[in-house]
């Protein structure tokens, strides 16, 4: 004699890669018009979760990154700058490396006045380090 008593339902199949990750992988830094060129006013962004890996140990690395910023021609929209962040976690690079390439490419990408990034890595070993990269001249606000 078997046991008719029906199991709980398969889980549905999740698609690889999932939605997320997908996301991640075709992110772009995508900017908008500036509604107030000629007028120096500063941005200031924090992102509490960047993750990447250390290129010695392959052990991941956390920080916060902090960016403070004055728009020209365009603003970094929020959720792109979200993404292409995220698309970090799985790099091997240095933490002085990966500030000065994020600098680069936001730089690229919206062309400010001046932009400031602080990279905040959490301690390991006892070491506490932060990056801090610039670019651009600060206009009083």
């Amino acid at each position: 004699m078997t046991d008719a008593t029906p199991g709980p339902a398969p889980a549905p199949q999740t698609r690889t890669p999932l939605y997320g990750e997908r996301a991640i992988a075709e992110a772009e830094l995508i900017c908008f018009d500036n509604p107030r060129v000629g007028r120096a006013y500063e941005v200031a962004i924090e992102l509490p979760e960047f993750t990447c890996k250390c290129p010695f140990s392959g052990y991941p690395d956390f920080a916060v990154l902090r960016l403070l910023y004055q728009p020209c021609p365009r603003v970094l929209e929020l959720k792109a700058i979200k993404l292409y962040i995220n698309s970090y976690r799985d790099r091997a690079i240095s933490h002085e490396e990966v500030a000065n390439r994020i600098l680069d490419d936001l730089v690229a990408a919206c062309e400010p006045q001046w932009m400031q990034l602080e990279a905040d890595f959490h301690p390991r070993g006892n070491v506490h380090t932060v990056v801090r990269v610039s670019h651009g001249e600060r206009l009083p606000c």
